[in-house]
């Protein structure tokens, strides 16, 4: 499939998952990374303004994204979870909780896609099983806090 074929937010997502890469890998500065993406990529001024709310969320919220991880592993710690799966789950994760106008079940689905793309034959399996457990939770603390007030 050529990039003109793919929706401008996978290509994003994408993007940002090499960007989020560069970072793990590199001592370049958080801003740097963000705008040799944004240099290096070509996107409308839409997509740009969702690349760096999903980058900068991402990474802000990157040890929170992994705590949730850890807490849907069962006899498993993060650290042995591939970089490039950790990578996934946090920029799902990010998306699911930080960013409102993306559908949980589509950040889910598109992060099995990239696990696809780019991790392992298993990978695109475990990110489904954690995001799935990810956003239970997340579900029934809404339900939770909504019964809650009433």
């Amino acid at each position: 499939m050529t990039p003109a074929h793919v929706h401008p937010r996978r290509l994003a997502r994408e993007s940002v998952l090499k960007a989020l890469y560069a970072l793990e890998i590199s001592d370049d500065p958080i801003e740097k990374v963000l705008a040799d993406l944004l240099e290096r990529d070509q996107m409308n001024d839409s997509t740009r303004r969702y690349v760096t709310n999903l980058y900068k969320n991402a990474v802000k919220y990157k040890e929170w994204c992994e705590e949730q991880v850890s807490g849907h592993l069962v006899n498993w710690n993060i650290d042995r979870v591939a970089l490039l799966d950790r990578l996934i789950l946090q920029l799902a994760i990010s998306e699911i909780y930080f960013m409102e106008d993306v559908p949980p079940k589509v950040s889910i689905s598109e992060a099995i896609e990239i696990a696809k793309l780019y991790s392992t034959e298993e990978s695109s399996s475990f990110v489904n099983g954690i995001l799935d457990a990810v956003f239970k939770a997340k579900m029934a603390a809404e339900k939770k806090s909504e019964t809650g007030r009433e």
